[in-house]
């Protein structure tokens, strides 16, 4: 019965159909574009004008709102150099969806874009406010976090140079282009067993690092074994690459290991902590607490994209971005209707 009344409720405010894309575009789109002079005060604000944010402020921008985009223009793939499992764009480099996007959204006279870095917000009588790394302050009567999450990458060189390209965390956004090369898993425990279950069906040519002792079960160790998954426990010195495309992995005893393509998913945290300030809760993820109308735990406070949702890719930010656009226009035009 709940999920009935949650599935009626969805539709009433505006559902919508996910749609598959796969990855993040690079800040170069989005430095063109000047505020219009003298407009401080908002119907919504959307903090990060990646994906998420941009199909937020596409649904408001449809429904006559007027939306701030307030963008720092560093999306945490921006080295990833093209677009995979996105329908009508699969292999389009970044910046030419990027600036398609972008063009799109602006196209609608109420949605205007600040290049810049928000930097702390507060509530206030008829909302709140926010103000950016330059002290311009911003007014609106509702929030939208798209700011995804910061990758913390591991203490091994060519890691950093190595992420988004050859160096990769979704099989379904990368495995095509590397498949039935010979490619490593670099995780422990739980995460490589998920990682070697995954991609065996990408490659057979797969081998797990766990760089230093293995965290893996018996039973885990069991099974990969079975399926002929080598387990190297020895510490990695260094990832050797060539303009990001690794070809070695160098152990601290000298040995290597040649590979085309690892896998791996470093830790994260929040790129924004103005919603823990404004008192939104984490999850036991890290992530930002959300319903499933996107809502966070702060009444007018809402979240989509990477920041709220283990599932990294283009397809479920875009889709949660357009929900959230919906919900919050849906919410404020109940609250007009008094």
């Amino acid at each position: 019965m709940n999920n009935k009344i949650a599935r009626r409720e969805i539709i009433k405010r505006g559902g919508l159909t996910l749609t598959a894309l796969a990855l993040q575009f690079p800040s170069a789109s989005f430095t063109k574009f000047n505020l219009m002079a003298g407009n401080k005060n908002f119907d919504t604000i959307i903090i990060g004008g990646s994906y998420a944010g941009l199909s937020a402020a596409m649904a408001l921008g449809r429904a006559l709102r007027n939306v701030l985009i307030i963008d720092s223009g560093l999306p945490c793939n921006r080295q990833t150099p093209y677009s995979h499992n996105f329908i009508t764009q699969d292999g389009e480099k970044p910046s030419v969806i990027a600036e398609k996007a972008k063009t799109q959204v602006l196209n609608y006279n109420t949605v205007k874009f600040h290049h810049g870095l928000a930097v702390s917000g507060k509530k206030t009588d008829n909302g709140f406010a926010i103000t950016t790394h330059s002290d311009e302050e911003f007014k609106a009567k509702k929030l939208i976090f798209a700011t995804g999450v910061k990758d913390i990458m591991p203490t091994i060189n060519g890691f950093a140079e190595c992420w988004g390209i050859s160096l990769i965390h979704c099989p379904y956004c990368h495995g095509y282009e590397v498949k039935n090369e010979r490619t490593g898993i670099l995780a422990n425990g739980n995460f490589a067993f998920h990682y070697a279950q995954l991609i065996r069906n990408w490659t057979k040519d797969l081998t797990i690092f766990t760089n230093g002792k293995s965290l893996l079960t018996p039973e885990q160790t069991d099974k990969i074994t079975k399926h002929n998954i080598p387990i190297i426990e020895k510490e990695i010195a260094y990832l050797k690459h060539e303009k990001g495309k690794v070809e070695q992995i160098v152990f601290k005893d000298n040995s290597t290991f040649g590979l085309r393509a690892i896998y791996s998913r470093p830790d994260f945290e929040q790129h924004c902590k103005i919603p823990e300030t404004l008192g939104c809760e984490l999850t036991e993820q890290g992530l930002l607490k959300v319903d499933m109308f996107q809502k966070t735990t702060v009444a007018n406070v809402f979240a989509c994209g990477d920041n709220a949702s283990p599932m990294r890719s283009i397809a479920y930010a875009t889709a949660t971005g357009n929900i959230t656009g919906s919900i919050v226009n849906g919410t404020m035009a109940e609250e007009e209707f008094h």
